[in-house]
């Protein structure tokens, strides 16, 4: 089905490997149409929980688009090419699911704007994340200039995308940009116990988390809260609501079905 990347599931998980060792796992658009069927299989299995996405080999997670394809690009093909890649990266921070990325080397460009549209980001020691397109005589196409500044800050974010300097990870850790570092050894462990902790949570409750947060960057505060107070009645109306409260009186683990 797939010839760019890995697809897996082991309940209740799922993983993305994008397989182009030999080309750092850069994106190409063959690739971006990859991701999107993947994210079909995903989203209509109600086994999956929660998503793991990371890269092929040692070397990177993403390091950039593929420049073959990017030294074709033009004005048709610059904003046809990144309104596809957004959409596509969109589907990832829209997920009902949480999404983490698991950064196992560079993740540059388009690679740090895949790892920025997830919901939480683990890196290895060894990892080096950055924006270098100014280099190239562009600007970020797949999100960066939107999605960064809200996770790290306006300042911070500026600096990377003006000066296309690489962080490495220990630094990336301390201004947010990911949220646990690692040895390579324990990246991928780590990255499913955190989303093993989210798995056993209620599914819609994550689910109305997750969107509240991420309306939350995008609306006034007033509006933001009442859009809250909406998903957390929606959240009381549920079966999972009803076992969750159960189980904290009754001193049990919670059994909870997504209902």
């Amino acid at each position: 089905m797939f010839e760019l990347l890995i697809y897996e599931k082991e309940a209740p998980f799922a993983y993305i490997t994008v397989n182009r060792p030999d080309a750092m796992n850069a994106l190409s658009n063959a690739l971006v149409e990859e991701f999107d069927k993947a994210f079909d299989l995903v989203e209509q299995d109600e086994e999956v929980r929660a998503l793991i996405i990371t890269g092929a080999g040692e070397k990177a997670f993403m390091a950039g688009a593929d420049i073959k394809e990017l030294e074709k690009r033009d004005f048709v093909l610059g904003r046809q090419q990144t309104k596809r890649r957004q959409e596509v990266f969109n589907r990832i921070a829209e997920m009902k699911i949480p999404v983490i990325a698991a950064i196992n080397g560079f993740a540059l460009g388009a690679g740090l704007e895949l790892a920025v549209a997830c919901t939480l980001r683990v890196a290895c020691e060894e990892a080096r994340l950055g924006s270098p397109e100014v280099n190239l005589g562009i600007i970020p196409g797949d999100g960066a200039t939107q999605r960064l500044p809200r996770l790290i800050g306006f300042g911070r974010a500026m600096e990377m995308v003006l000066t296309g300097d690489f962080v490495d990870a220990a630094e990336a850790y301390r201004i947010g940009l990911v949220n646990k570092v690692v040895p390579r050894a324990e990246l991928m462990e780590t990255a499913k116990k955190l989303a093993s902790k989210i798995a056993s949570k209620a599914p819609l409750a994550v689910q109305c988390a997750k969107e509240a947060v991420n309306r939350s960057m995008e609306v006034g505060i007033y509006e933001g809260l009442a859009h809250e107070s909406y998903l957390h009645a929606f959240t009381c109306a549920t079966e999972d609501k009803k076992e969750g409260v159960a189980a904290f009186l009754e001193k049990r683990k919670p059994n909870f079905q997504g209902k």
